[in-house]
């Protein structure tokens, strides 16, 4: 019964099941969807822009929400208690990846720095017009021990894992995986890495940050 009204709503905008089916489970599978980053996220997201109050509503019913952000042209899903941006929330999460992505030590401190350079960027007017931020690997790992005391993996297979993993989320972008083995290769922070960590993380970073370096004086 319920599939046959699914039905009868998705006709009023040509749209199958099947092809309903293929943009949820891309959804689900993913936790992101990035209209630039694909001919085929391109069409899964316009498709979305068509029926977004009937893909909310399905995914209402498993408790995952949907953040759009139309600027940028992405979506991703939140989980049962995920903090969502602009919204309240019964939990509070300093990551929302893809329906809580297990992230490692590595990936953990690699996306904290990603967020502060972001915010440096912004704040000095370094973003280009897609709200990209365009950093060398060198000046990210040399943030990364200043501020969290920690290097990037040593083993050139952890290290392209890392980043490798990081694009799958849609934080970074870069033009192939053989740019990763050299210091100097460039990649861009996405915009979306402002919802993927919040506030709250930044702040405690920093504060924790500013008490140590007071300890060390």
């Amino acid at each position: 019964m319920l599939t046959d009204v699914l039905k009868q709503q998705l006709e009023k905008e040509n749209l199958s099941l099947d092809e309903f089916r293929e943009l949820t489970i891309r959804l689900l599978n993913y936790g992101v969807l990035c209209r630039g980053e694909s001919q085929t996220e391109q069409q899964l997201y316009d498709r979305y822009l068509r029926i977004a109050d009937l893909v909310q509503d399905y995914l209402h019913v498993l408790d995952i929400t949907v953040f759009h952000d139309r600027r940028f042209e992405y979506l991703r899903l939140y989980p049962p208690g995920g903090q969502t941006p602009g919204m309240e929330a019964a939990d509070v999460s300093a990551f929302a990846g893809s329906l809580r992505n297990r992230l490692s030590q590595s990936e953990v401190a690699m996306v904290l720095v990603l967020r502060l350079q972001y915010d440096k960027a912004l704040r000095e007017g370094q973003v280009d017009d897609k709200g990209y931020v365009t950093e060398s690997i060198e000046a990210l790992s040399i943030a990364m021990k200043n501020i969290l005391a920690r290097s990037l993996p040593e083993k050139l297979t952890e290290r392209k894992q890392l980043f490798i993993h990081l694009r799958r989320l849609r934080l970074i972008e870069f033009r192939s995986e053989e740019d990763l083995v050299s210091g100097e290769a460039w990649l861009k922070i996405h915009p979306m890495i402002v919802s993927f960590v919040n506030d709250e993380a930044v702040q405690a970073l920093s504060l924790a940050t500013t008490q140590e370096n007071k300890t060390t004086e």
